[in-house]
């Protein structure tokens, strides 16, 4: 008896849901937000970035939202689609995986400055003065 009890809560520990499911093909496919909408956009599905967003977060976060049967379906659907290509012109998936990811960005981005400006030229001023 403690040993089913054991291997029952034992079991129950490694059980996945959809929002575990969908937290770790976004991690092991490298896939952005609205990387995962435009996959979800191939087979007719809209859903807003906010709502991935809440489906990736920990379960007892406020904006925790449950991940429902047919989001999953959907999203396994179009990554078919996104990694194969459709019947009719099939992709090696090797070479979409590889591919270089495309950048979000409008243009050639500004070198950033640091925030950071450091103490530069100005001498440091102790407030107790020399000992």
């Amino acid at each position: 008896m403690r040993c089913f009890f054991f291997c029952n809560t034992l079991l129950k520990s490694f059980e996945m849901t959809n929002n575990d499911i969908l937290k770790k093909l976004r991690v092991a496919l490298m896939l952005r937000d609205d990387e995962i909408v435009d996959i979800l956009a191939l087979v007719d599905f809209r859903i807003s970035k906010s709502e991935i967003g809440a489906f990736c977060r920990k379960e007892g976060h406020p904006k925790y939202k449950e991940c429902g049967d047919q989001v999953l379906r959907n999203f396994l659907n179009g990554l078919v689609l996104h990694l194969r290509g459709p019947k009719e012109a099939p992709k090696d998936p090797k070479e979409v995986l590889n591919s270089p990811k495309k950048s979000t960005s409008k243009g050639p981005s500004k070198p950033r400055k640091s925030k950071f400006t450091g103490l530069g030229s100005v001498p440091y001023k102790n407030k107790k003065g020399p000992k």
